[in-house]
């Protein structure tokens, strides 16, 4: 899979620009605060129609474009898959929503169209249209930072091969909602503890498939992550990736779910949340049986980052057979020379990658060489 053209409209730094993108490794460069990220943002958001950035869809919209009568931002791509190629289209439209006392004007929200090929989409359909992986520095954190990134990185790489997933993940989220609302109102004697039964059975039916497919994706990853990370340390270290669950079992079934969340229930209560379930879970990296999250050096948290990040890649292509667009961004600064050559190296093992830097020097003269490059200056890419 590649991406052969790419338009932004009002999207972030661009008011417009259209880029032909039909080689294989294409390098943006230039100096910071030029716009060489929002690009990655916007080909990262064409696989899930969210941004890596943000969740509010007002700030991907140009600052200026703000004070137009009918803001909105346009991203469009055409990506070719084998021999089919698809039109990709987001768009972001400005809508009326009451008034805004603080700014004593129109307040606005942006409702999200999204087209295949001229065909109204949702963001479920999308799936498998585009499939990124994105290396970016706030990675770093995803070992010894909150759990909730490493949930997330298990979460983007199913959703994005998995359609059942991404509903199941969605409807989760729904029902989680709705359970903690209840818990609430439960503890402040508005509502009987007998209407949990229902939420019960739906956040089990919903979190069952969540932790099952993670599983099934971490026995993968686990593999392919341990072999990558034992080539980035030359074999002097080996890495084992451990799946947590709230739900302490040996088999995975819905009866043991249903039993921890009754037995969590009283202090469940208490504290008006949910604490049981797939949004509670976590993994462990372990070098020579010590947890990297506790006790890694920075250094090995950017090499374990980095083998899973080429892990997920692996996994996408071996699950699906179809080659993930890679997006580096300003990731290889930090790596040392060997670290460096590994990646670039796994890069030339995708159909298209995509790279920011500040300094070219960071990439070697042999694989520069093999590469398209786009100076990026003030929005414009030149």
């Amino acid at each position: 899979m590649y991406i052969a053209r790419l338009e932004l409209n009002n999207f972030r730094n661009y008011i417009h620009q259209e880029l032909e993108l039909p080689d294989r490794v294409i390098v943006f460069h230039g100096n910071n605060a030029q716009g060489k990220t929002n690009i990655l943002e916007a080909i990262y958001m064409l696989a899930p129609s969210k941004s890596p950035r943000t969740s509010i869809d007002r700030e991907l919209i140009n600052w200026n474009a703000l004070n137009d009568d009918l803001p909105m931002a346009r991203l469009a791509a055409e990506s070719v898959k084998n021999s089919e190629t698809n039109q990709i289209e987001i768009t972001l439209l400005a809508q009326p929503k009451g008034t805004d006392i603080l700014n004593a004007g129109e307040s606005k929200y942006f409702q999200k169209r999204i087209r295949v090929n001229g065909l109204p989409y949702r963001a479920t359909d999308m799936i498998g249209t585009i499939r990124v992986v994105l290396f970016d520095p706030q990675d770093n954190d995803l070992i010894g930072g909150a759990p909730s990134l490493r949930r997330r990185y298990l979460d983007i790489t199913n959703s994005q091969i998995d359609p059942d997933y991404l509903r199941s993940l969605q409807r989760y989220n729904k029902v989680l909602w709705q359970r903690n609302h209840l818990l609430r109102l439960i503890r402040d004697h508005r509502a009987n503890p007998e209407d949990l039964s229902y939420w019960d059975e739906q956040l089990v039916s919903s979190g069952s498939y969540l932790v099952s497919q993670r599983k099934a994706e971490l026995v993968i990853l686990k593999r392919l992550a341990s072999e990558i990370h034992q080539q980035l340390t030359g074999g002097a270290e080996e890495l084992d990736t451990i799946y947590v669950q709230s739900v302490v079992q040996e088999q995975e079934t819905k009866e043991a779910f249903h039993r921890a969340l009754y037995a969590a229930r009283d202090e469940e209560i208490v504290r008006g949340l949910s604490l049981i379930g797939p949004h509670r879970d976590d993994m462990k990296f372990m070098i020579g049986g010590v947890d990297m999250g506790v006790y890694g050096s920075r250094g090995q948290h950017r090499t374990i980052t980095l083998s899973l990040k080429l892990a997920e890649a692996r996994y996408m292509l071996e699950k699906t057979g179809d080659s993930p667009v890679l997006l580096l961004d300003d990731v290889l600064s930090e790596l040392d020379s060997e670290r460096r050559y590994h990646l670039l190296e796994a890069v030339m093992n995708y159909e298209q990658a995509f790279i920011t830097t500040t300094d070219l020097d960071h990439i070697p003269s042999t694989f520069l060489s093999r590469t398209t490059k786009f100076k990026i200056a003030q929005g414009s890419a030149v």
